[in-house]
């Protein structure tokens, strides 16, 4: 609405003074151009309907992410990074852009004070010490976190690394691990805690020793600890078709790398994803001779469509997890599968009044089933009323998508 138009619309009546008539109308045009920017800020396309309806959350409010603005202060190492920078020879037909544009979680805008402290160095020099900010970042969402320019920070004398098979079942020293960020500073202090009331994530997965050198092993493992939950590694292979397709994968959440090391000593590429909750993780499994990816469980995943053959989680894609939420993770695991490709769902656990809307979820994806065991969850005891899920599921073979113009 132009300023003439509201002033014909805001007529002066007899007696009202002229400049009140202005105030008037410069407060119409703000509220309409606040207005118009607000309405062409969202989009007016509908969210499809998830198959799935997750709870509702306490907070009703939603909020925008920020955006960035010459007004948002921020080191300029972060501007620098994020361009976009004009491509050398112009425009590239492939990409169809004359610049490239790196790409950075949109959520790192929310929280300028901890992207301050990751992004804060001297080009060419040292990174911060600062390993906590970037995992707080990065279990904000701001994923994928910046490149930078600075090197960060080694054990002052590291310990190179074993070699195949040697290192796959050996714990490395304390001077191979940068321990600053942990409460541990130690590989003993990791192995003790697992006797600490206190919660730490996976805390008894460092002793290679104790329970990890039984973990996915049925046939040796000791009587108390079989379970119809507890599918073997070598009969997950065994159920693959023909023989040996189970070549290449990912573990959600491998822990020290115990699942991947297991693969790999049967001939499969497993690849790692961990977070260094209070931990070494990922020091630990590339000591260990396999590849951890440094993700978090809410990313999408790092692999094209439909090229892995099998697809680990044990669990971290659990109950903790909204169910709408969890959809989005089984999709993408659906996604990154090979048709006939295999995820082993291993000890799901959730409350007993929650399980059958995260069965509803598992099932809405479309896999088949190929093994399917529920069970009570008592390590916290009975009175906690949880329940367990392993299940091997398969990507199906055949006609796993169909686009709606497709005759088979």
């Amino acid at each position: 609405m132009s300023v003439t138009r509201l002033a014909a619309y805001v007529d002066p009546a007899p007696g009202v003074p002229l400049r009140r008539t202005l105030l008037y109308v410069v407060v119409l045009l703000g509220s309409n151009l606040a207005t118009s920017h607000f309405s062409s800020s969202y989009s007016s396309c509908e969210t499809p309907t998830p198959l799935v309806t997750a709870a509702p959350a306490t907070t009703t409010i939603s909020r925008a992410v920020p955006v960035p603005d010459q007004h948002l202060e921020l080191p300029p190492e972060f501007h620098a990074f994020a361009g976009p920078h004009a491509l050398p020879y112009g425009r590239n037909p492939n990409w169809d852009s004359a610049e490239l544009r790196p790409p950075v979680g949109h959520p790192c805008l929310a929280f300028p004070d901890l992207l301050a402290a990751f992004m804060l160095y001297s080009v060419n020099g040292s990174c911060p010490d600062d390993e906590l900010p970037a995992q707080r970042l990065l279990l904000r969402g701001c994923e994928p976190l910046p490149r930078r320019r600075c090197r960060p920070a080694a054990p002052p004398a590291p310990a190179p690394p074993l070699p195949i098979p040697g290192a796959l079942w050996s714990t490395p020293p304390d001077r191979s691990v940068h321990w600053s960020a942990y409460t541990c500073k130690s590989f003993r202090c990791l192995v003790d805690r697992a006797r600490s009331p206190r919660f730490d994530d996976c805390k008894d997965c460092f002793d290679l020793t104790g329970r990890e050198s039984r973990r996915w092993l049925n046939a040796t493992a000791s009587k108390d600890e079989k379970s119809p939950l507890d599918f073997s590694i070598d009969g997950v292979l065994a159920s693959a078709s023909p023989p040996g397709s189970i070549r290449i994968g990912l573990d959600i959440g491998g822990g020290s790398g115990t699942f991947a090391v297991r693969m790999r000593e049967r001939g499969v590429t497993v690849v790692a994803t961990t977070v260094n909750l209070n931990g070494p993780f990922s020091a630990v499994v590339a000591a260990r001779g396999v590849v951890p990816l440094y993700v978090s469980v809410a990313a999408r995943l790092p692999f094209f469509d439909n090229t892995l053959d099998i697809v680990h989680s044990m669990h971290v894609l659990s109950g903790w997890i909204p169910p709408a939420a969890l959809q989005f993770a089984l999709f993408d695991v659906y996604r990154v599968l090979r048709p006939g490709g295999f995820f082993w769902l291993d000890h799901f656990f959730c409350g007993e009044a929650e399980m059958a809307a995260y069965v509803e979820v598992v099932e809405s994806v479309g896999f088949g089933k190929l093994r399917w065991v529920t069970g009570r969850k008592l390590d916290r005891g009975p009175e906690m009323k949880e329940m367990y899920l392993s299940a091997l599921l398969e990507k199906p073979l055949k006609n796993s998508w169909r686009h709606s113009s497709s005759n088979f």
